[in-house]
């Protein structure tokens, strides 16, 4: 099983138009991947599972409701915000990173699918001026860094199933990095939810607001 069948098969409630744009997701990457690299090439074979699939965990983890606002820091391409943009169409993102091509792949992928619940932001974190219900992020950097740019940029409240904060990807023992936060981090193990072996160090940590 490869490609967008990987995301049916654990996300199985899909409606067509999501099933579509999922389907869409890898020639869109392969064009925009061409002229920015924004996925790794030896990598782009697996970018259903690195990359898609990898999003979606933290879906597994929270479900957003209806008109949260979820800020991705240091998007890159467009992960996870993208993947969780279709999975979740009526909840607003903020897709944000600092340079200026990558957000331009981001726009140029939201606006191929036809996406109305992304919004692209060329900046940095601290920078940003509005406050956000959730922040999610993938492994831009040490956790300590990351709280120190956003923390004052989350709401608090409960706009899902978890209350408001923090949900990043992240592998590998994180316990002393996540101790130097001084926050209460939850630590899910994505293994629980994918089978694949790619996911068996990979982790998605939480902390409310």
């Amino acid at each position: 099983m490869d490609g967008a069948d990987i995301i049916t098969k654990y996300f199985p409630d899909l409606t067509d138009s999501q099933r579509g744009q999922f389907a869409a997701l890898g020639d869109l990457y392969g064009e925009w991947n061409s002229k920015i690299n924004v996925v790794s090439r030896k990598d782009f074979d697996s970018l259903y599972i690195h990359h898609v699939l990898h999003s979606l965990a933290i879906a597994r983890v929270c479900r957003f409701a209806d008109g949260a606002r979820v800020a991705d820091i240091g998007c890159g391409g467009g992960f996870p915000s993208i993947p969780l943009a279709i999975l979740f169409p009526d909840v607003h993102f903020t897709a944000v990173d600092s340079i200026a091509k990558k957000i331009a792949v981001v726009r140029g992928v939201a606006e191929s699918l036809g996406l109305k619940n992304v919004e692209t932001v060329n900046g940095r974190a601290e920078q940003l001026s509005q406050r956000f219900d959730y922040v999610v992020s993938r492994a831009v950097t040490d956790m300590r860094t990351f709280v120190s740019w956003i923390w004052d940029k989350i709401e608090r409240g409960e706009h899902g199933t978890l209350p408001n904060g923090i949900l990043y990807l992240k592998g590998g023992d994180l316990a002393e990095e996540l101790a130097l936060t001084r926050k209460r981090w939850t630590v899910y193990d994505i293994s629980r939810f994918f089978d694949e072996e790619f996911f068996e160090t990979k982790k998605v940590v939480y902390t409310t607001r």
